[in-house]
């Protein structure tokens, strides 16, 4: 039975993918914030999907010593670690003169050093085993830009040159790492902007979904969750084996254009 690690698995797409896992028989580590009495119930749910066993470890992904800790713990209580889902992120927008020093190095930090610091922990185990999948959650942002997201389209590109580099570096050894790259994904925390902007910009919430939301995307369709966590489980599989060092659009046709 094969084990994944996702960071920034209690909501969202993190969740998505960790509950894709577990349902198809994984052991599952779930990372991120939350209400303690919330992450269990949703560890507990998880669990009752499949065969494989569901925990939550709690590591900041500020704290490179944390996230080692993430991986030692993992490898002690499952023998391995076969799958990791570097997931976590934070954004802010702000034009770059005024964007602040301190969300420039949390969103740096989070979004792009958590990655590395995750990956260099996980590495030699995979590489000793001669297999691992390494599917980080990038961004459309990591193949275009948008103005005001110095921070995060910077950290995004980063986390490319990061998979690409780590791919070569696993090639002879089973180990393969590539990036996921989503356009605008249908979560909670988009539809509460959806209604924000609407509110601030007095328009309809279906006004600001395809006039502001969706603008770039030609499909004029949110990313679902589910279509995300299909690409990462088919990316983890023996299937995928040949597939290494891509930056893998799901955008609506976005970076297309």
């Amino acid at each position: 039975m094969k084990t994944v690690i996702v960071t920034g698995s209690t909501s969202g797409i993190g969740l998505g993918i960790a509950e894709n896992f577990a349902l198809n028989g994984f052991n599952v580590v779930l990372n991120g914030l939350g209400k303690e009495e919330g992450i269990e119930k949703t560890r507990a749910r998880l669990a009752a999907l499949g065969a494989g066993d569901v925990v939550f470890h709690g590591a900041n992904m500020l704290e490179p010593e944390e996230i080692a800790d993430l991986v030692k713990t993992t490898e002690e209580k499952f023998g391995s670690v076969d799958v990791i889902v570097p997931n976590a992120g934070i954004q802010h927008v702000e034009k770059i003169e005024d964007f602040p020093v301190g969300k420039w190095d949390a969103i740096i930090a989070i979004n792009l050093s958590s990655a590395f610091h995750l990956i260099r922990a996980a590495m030699p185990g995979m590489k000793s085993r001669k297999f691992g999948r390494i599917i980080s959650i990038a961004s459309a942002h990591g193949l275009v830009a948008s103005p005001y997201k110095s921070a995060y389209v910077a950290a995004k590109h980063g986390t490319l040159g990061l998979i690409k580099t780590v791919a070569l570096e696993g090639a002879e050894y089973g180990v393969t790492a590539n990036a996921i790259c989503p356009g605008y994904v249908e979560t909670p925390l988009v539809s509460g902007q959806i209604a924000d902007t609407a509110k601030a910009r007095n328009m309809s919430e279906e006004e600001v979904i395809n006039e502001v939301i969706l603008k770039a995307q030609p499909t004029k369709q949110f990313v679902q969750v589910g279509q995300i966590a299909a690409l990462a489980l088919y990316l983890a599989s023996d299937q995928a084996a040949q597939i290494t060092g891509a930056a893998l659009p799901m955008d609506g046709g976005w970076t297309a254009q």
